[in-house]
């Protein structure tokens, strides 16, 4: 008996079932590739957004600050000025009443503005998640 097939000669079922199984390896290789891409944009995304955010928050809080300091040196002027301990009264009670409201206004504002920087920074997360969630399907 002679054997007339080659003996290295890969049947063409095997051949075709390889070359299948390549072209999927590379298909999820480049989706994998993309995904990851994607992934990095998106952390990139994240972190400047937060630099953005922390920048625009500290310098929101500077200028309060500023604010807050020349309303300081404003009241001990008018203190310095006062002529009676009535004067003085009323000029503190004044100070007080308007650092009051000033300080709840600059609280309200700040939480509004870390709101604000807490949704842009989320943002490409989100979008990155929905990208990767419809690609999967």
């Amino acid at each position: 008996m002679t054997n007339t097939a080659d003996p290295f000669e890969v049947p063409e079922q095997v051949r075709a079932f390889a070359e299948k199984g390549i072209a999927q390896a590379r298909d999820n290789y480049a989706k994998f590739k993309e995904a990851a891409q994607d992934g990095n944009g998106a952390v990139e995304a994240v972190f400047s957004a937060a630099s953005k955010g922390a920048h625009a928050y500290s310098t929101k809080l500077l200028g309060f600050g500023q604010a807050n300091t020349s309303a300081g040196f404003d009241f001990l002027q008018e203190l310095v000025g006062a002529k009676s301990l009535s004067d003085v009264t009323e000029v503190w009670s004044n100070h007080a009443r308007k650092q009051f409201g000033t300080f709840a206004a600059q609280a309200k504002e700040l939480s509004e503005l870390a709101q604000e920087i807490a949704v842009e920074t989320a943002e490409p997360i989100r979008t990155g998640a929905s990208k990767l969630f419809q690609s999967a399907a």
